[in-house]
């Protein structure tokens, strides 16, 4: 838009000081502009390009990998990669999806109808068949029984990325998040879309920070679901517990791994974050798997009702519902910081 105001303004600059001038002098002169000013936008993009990424291969070793241009035939697997292209508007660069634990958000779901979505994860021939340029998942896809590891990929000149958080960085960080989108914004040259859905969820971080300042902390558990009374932890090292820390909760669980009920019960927590995802536990499971569990019911989160489902997007690999993670964790901790 600045770039049409420009040239414009400066049409409307030759006519002021041509005004005594010939027709055709002023037409050669318009026409040399607006050519100088498409030459400058191509160069500009141009410009942008070659761009160096690092990401990782299946051993966790750090991969640099570069860009001449934006990717044109992108595969995105699981939730946070399909996601993340869409908020980014890059829904026409996709040429298969595949892993979603939850449907697309309600914003999304017009530019996800164009896109063709495989409801089991394609193998290796049928993304060779494909001929993508990129592919976006997690560290898993890449493993010996799925995709192979990177290197396969790149030595047919098609770059990876692996979301940080999904089990190559350790430990998992709202900066991990964070870095995951603003490298998508480079690798896709729109970096301004990029900046600020990060800047969002800095301000809602914030927000939350400020809320809690002079507050006691609130005793916080994350948790998901077993069978036999057994509940798996999101700890301070998952990308949930990394933000219920940062927004003043005291993650009574602190590792990550597996509790009984009675170790729960001695934890006592005032506030449970409980994971939902897919058909496999469902929201309602997820929650009423904790509040109507007789041997649970002297904790204090479920007497006062403080019992919240929390999607597993939201709390593992997030992309961009790690604003939805901070809104939800900071919601059940402090009620009080999103009412009218």
């Amino acid at each position: 838009m600045k770039k049409f105001l420009s040239l414009f303004l400066a049409i409307i600059m030759i006519f002021g000081v041509t005004g005594c001038s010939k027709e055709s002098d002023v037409k050669e002169n318009v026409s040399t502009v607006a050519q100088e000013s498409m030459e400058e936008s191509e160069n500009n993009n141009e410009s942008h390009y070659p761009v160096t990424i690092k990401t990782y291969n299946y051993s966790a070793e750090p991969v640099e990998i570069t860009f001449e241009k934006s990717p044109e035939r992108v595969l995105a697997v699981y939730q946070n990669s399909i996601e993340t292209l869409l908020a980014l508007g890059l829904e026409d660069r996709i040429v298969a999806t595949a892993g979603l634990d939850h449907e697309v958000k309600d914003e999304y779901k017009e530019a996800f109808e164009k896109v063709k979505y495989y409801e089991n994860r394609p193998t290796k021939e049928e993304v060779l068949a494909m001929e993508p340029d990129f592919i976006l998942s997690w560290y898993s896809l890449f493993g010996e029984k799925n995709l192979g590891d990177v290197d396969f990929w790149h030595e047919r000149g098609i770059n990876t990325y692996m979301a940080q958080n999904s089990g190559v960085v350790q430990p998992n960080s709202l900066e991990n998040e964070y870095e995951d989108i603003l490298n998508m914004g480079k690798i896709f040259d729109v970096e301004d879309k990029a900046n600020e859905i990060v800047n969002n969820m800095k301000d809602e971080i914030e927000k939350a920070k400020n809320f809690a300042k002079d507050k006691d902390p609130v005793k916080t558990v994350i948790l998901e679901i077993g069978g036999d009374n057994v509940f798996r932890i999101y700890g301070e090292d998952s990308i949930g517990g990394n933000v219920a820390t940062q927004v003043g909760a005291d993650l009574v669980a602190r590792q990550n791994g597996n509790i009984g009920g009675e170790d729960l019960v001695k934890l006592n927590p005032d506030v449970i974050f409980t994971v939902y995802y897919g058909d496999e536990i469902d929201r309602d499971t997820a929650l009423k798997a904790i509040t109507e569990n007789p041997a649970l019911s002297s904790i204090a989160a479920i007497k006062n009702e403080r019992v919240h489902p929390i999607m597993l997007s939201e709390v593992y690999a997030s992309g961009i519902r790690t604003l939805d993670g901070i809104i939800t964790i900071s919601k059940g901790l402090y009620p009080d910081l999103y009412e009218e």
